[in-house]
Parts: structure tokens; sequence; C-alpha cells
């Protein structure tokens, strides 16, 4: 039966593509501005800085694929790869709409007008990225999109269904993302509106994927055999080292523009992994271990998460602190988890959703108008209050839709097809249950 409805979906999705251009027509959006003249080196810059984030996911997949038993290798990388596949063909349909089409309430896009990408091409530019075509932006927002639910499956790694995860990550985009997306970064969302910073994704990347991962190991409940081997720490070692590249198109590619922003973004996101990276590392001996390249790894991408919310806000002394306190605290919320049996399997909550929300609550302390006007107004640090209790309570709101919004698609989604997979499956590994596939 399966089959027949995946036949149905290619010929359908087929058909409305070949005549995309007659069933829909484009309305446009208040937030497209027309007439622009572009700038080629902001759009020389955006092309670059899309692939950069595009290399994140397939960085994602080594990074969490190293860390497994090697019967699972193949199938957590490989869960990496089908996020970008499935995604990118969910957001030229309609996601790209949902997340940023015109608004409905604050809270979604209308995505009818651009259904297929209709008025999304080379000749108008989003209103918040003014000299580079729309449809640029368009790409660099849908590996956003993609990296997203490629974060979460560090969470159900070694116990979830193929099937039951890749429904999951389309549902999960849709219902979750794409409302997060717009709230934040559209200029009608209820968060944007209401002065939330998040530059390049801390709360709609970050925390949405953290929570969802926390969610999924709650519902999926505890792996049969709960160590980690390790099976390829080279892996682990490249995955970071593609995420910390990645990174800087990540966060210095938010600013949309080759200019100055740019630049503190990208020296920002450098100081605070470095320094977050090396604190892991003393923070393992200062508790009696020794000093692990997973460690080290894990810690750079902790630092990375944490500065992303406010890569374009805070100055290059406020990010090594930021980078600081984002390792001290993630490292001791794993050592948290790990002492009371939460299966988190490679620790996506304590690592993203942590340090997405440090970086958020950081972000309403050091948040400087000087380095960037667009800010409503000065972090706590400076001493005004609003935005970092503004920020607070945007953290407690968008952790309890992620989660529980998140709990609820788990149970629809393993009605239609059930999530855990078999006991005996779990044990062969998901390389030969799920794919026929192994390594050696």
């Amino acid at each position: 039966m399966r089959k027949y409805i995946l036949i149905l979906i290619l010929i359908f999705v087929g058909l409305v593509s070949l005549f995309s251009n007659t069933l829909f027509s484009a309305e446009s959006s208040k937030a497209v501005a027309e007439g622009i003249n572009f700038n080629s080196a902001d759009v020389a810059w955006m092309l670059v800085a899309s692939v950069l984030v595009f290399l994140m996911t397939p960085g994602v997949g080594f990074f969490y694929g190293g860390m497994v038993n090697s019967k699972n290798i193949i199938s957590t990388i490989f869960q990496s790869f089908i996020a970008m596949v499935t995604i990118t063909v969910l957001w030229f349909i309609f996601e790209f709409g949902l997340a940023f089409g015109p608004d409905i309430g604050g809270i979604i896009g209308n995505p009818l007008p651009h259904m297929f990408m209709q008025g999304i091409g080379t000749t108008s530019a989003w209103v918040g990225a003014p000299t580079i075509p729309i449809l640029l932006f368009a790409l660099f927002q849908l590996k956003f999109a993609i990296i997203t639910p490629a974060l979460i499956s560090g969470g159900v790694a070694e116990r979830i269904k193929f099937w039951g995860y890749l429904l999951f990550i389309v549902m999960f985009s849709i219902f979750i993302y794409s409302p997060l997306a717009h709230a934040t970064w559209h200029p009608e969302g209820i968060l944007a509106k209401a002065g939330i910073l998040d530059f390049a994704g801390g709360t709609v990347v970050h925390m949405s994927s953290g929570w969802a991962a926390l969610a999924g190991a709650i519902f999926l409940k505890k792996r049969r055999d709960t160590t980690l081997a390790s099976a390829q720490i080279p892996y682990v070692i490249l995955g970071a080292s593609l995420l910390w590249i990645g990174w800087f198109g990540f966060n210095a590619g938010s600013s949309f523009a080759a200019n100055e922003l740019g630049v503190l973004a990208f020296a920002n996101t450098t100081a605070a992994s470095a320094l977050s990276a090396l604190t892991w590392g003393f923070l393992e001996k200062i508790n009696g271990k020794k000093l692990s390249s997973v460690g080290v790894c894990v810690g750079a991408v902790v630092g990375l998460v944490a500065i992303t919310p406010g890569a374009g806000f805070v100055s290059l002394g406020h990010s090594l602190f930021i980078g600081l306190i984002a390792s001290v605290i993630s490292f001791y919320m794993v050592k948290f988890f790990h002492t009371n049996g939460v299966d988190d399997t490679l620790d996506v909550f304590p690592c993203h959703g942590v340090g997405g929300m440090v970086g958020m609550l950081l972000t309403g302390v050091f948040a400087d108008k000087s380095i960037n006007e667009d800010i409503p107004s000065n972090g706590l640090f400076f001493g005004e209050t609003s935005l970092f209790i503004n920020h607070f309570i945007a953290m407690i709101a968008v952790s309890i839709f992620v989660f529980f919004g998140t709990l609820l698609l788990l149970f629809i989604v393993n009605k239609i097809i059930p999530l855990r997979v078999d006991p005996d499956k779990e044990e062969l590994g998901l390389d030969i249950s799920q794919h026929g596939e192994k390594v050696y």
C-alpha cells in the first residue's frame, strides 16, 4: 500500500509542477520590495554563505554519525541527508510561503501566493535583504529549514524507524519550524514586532531542535543499549570542522550583505566557539577525565550555538563571555542528563537547546545599540531591562510551543507509522534493518 501512496505523491507533485505557472498567480507581499538595485558584492557573498550553510547539514551527519555505534552509522548520517532532500522539496512547493509569505496573524505566512515559488525570482527583494534577489534570500533561508530537523535526529538516534522519522520531519517543518521562523523573522511576526532579537537562528533553529529532540527522546523512551561506542571519532572531528566552517555562512551571512556587520558576526562566531571548546576541554580535566577530542568538538559546537542569536548584536568581548558561560552550563547539563538517565542520544537538548536559550538570554543582556542600530533597546548589561524581560518571556513561550507541539506531532505520527523500531531490529542495527546496508 505504501508504495502506491508514494507513486501517487510523485505523480501529483510532477503534474502540479508542470502547470504551476497557470495554476497559481503571484500576489505581491508587503514584505517584498520592488525595483531594487542589487549589489553584486552582496549577491556574491550570499551565494557563498548559502553554500556554507548547506555544508553544515552533512557536517551534522558526520558529527552525529561518528558518535553512534558502528551498526547505526549509515542510518544516522543518512537522516541528515534525507532532510536536505525532503525539506528542499517542501520549501519550493509551499513552505517558503508558510515562513515568509503574506502575514496571517503574526504567526504564519499565507503559502498560496508563492506556491511553487511563484513570484520568488530575481527582480524583486525581500524587505530585510534589499540588495539581493528574493530568490537568493529564499535559498539562504532554505538551508536553515533543512538543518533544524537534521539536528533533531541526534536526540532519537539508534531507535527510530526511517519512515516514521521522514513523516515526522515533514510535519515538524510545517507546523513547528515555519510558524516559528515567521513569528521571528517576518517583519509582521509576533516575536519580531515584540522586539525579540535572533540574528541567525538561536531561537528558530537551536532552541526548537533542542526541545524537539528532548520531546522525541522522552516519547521514544530509552534505547535497549544506552552506551555510545563513538565508532568513528575522526568523523566527529570532521563533522565539527564542517559545522564551524559552515557556521560562518550561518552567522555572517545573516547580515545579508558584504558589510561591517557581517565581519563582526564572523569574528564573534570564531571567538565564542574557540573559548567554548577550550572551556569544555578544561572542564573534562577538572572533573577527572582526560581532555578528549570529542569533548572539545562538542564544546566548539556549543559556542557556535550560543553566539548565533547575538552574533550581530554584541561585542567581541561579550561573545567570548557567551561562549564560556554556555560551555559551562551545557557541560553540566550533559552530566545531569547522563546521571539521571535521560536518553537524548547525542545530547541535542543540553547542547543545542540549552546553548540556544543561554545565547538568547545573554543577547538580552549584552545587545548594544552602538553595534547595531536595529536593536530596539540596549541589553541588561547597559542598564536597560525591557529587552531582557522580553527575551525571557519569549524563551518560555517558544519552549512550551515547541516541546508540547512536538509531543503532539510524535503522537500523531506514531498512530500512522509506529516510530520505535522493533527490539530485534534495534539490536541488529538501523543500517541493516532500515536500509539494508552496513559500513563494514
